[in-house]
């Protein structure tokens, strides 16, 4: 699947960046060769496989997943006790959204 300039540029406005247009070509032949991969996986035929919820699911107990332990909150105070702002129960921080 080939992805146009206009398609990279449009991705790049959303996500705030200014490319050049060596980084649109750059990019615009890097995107489609990812899409290229995921055209590949889609051939494969995956009917016989069942889902898997985990992966390490196919170890069973010898699986090194830790013990889900409930451990009281730290707790907003404690939390905002290092910050270099907080107000309201909330950290502070400078606005970096501009357009």
């Amino acid at each position: 699947m080939k992805i146009t300039a206009d398609e990279v540029r449009y991705v790049a406005a959303l996500a705030n960046l200014a490319l050049t247009d060596d980084e649109i070509a750059r990019f615009q032949a890097e995107l489609s060769g990812i899409l290229d991969h995921f055209d590949k996986l889609n051939e494969i035929d995956t009917a016989g496989v069942e889902p898997m919820a985990q992966v390490l699911s196919a170890a069973g107990p010898a699986a090194t997943l830790r013990e889900d332990i409930p451990v009281p909150p730290l707790g907003s105070q404690a939390a905002l006790a290092n910050a270099p702002q907080s107000g309201g129960g909330y950290f502070k921080v400078p606005k970096v959204i501009e357009r």
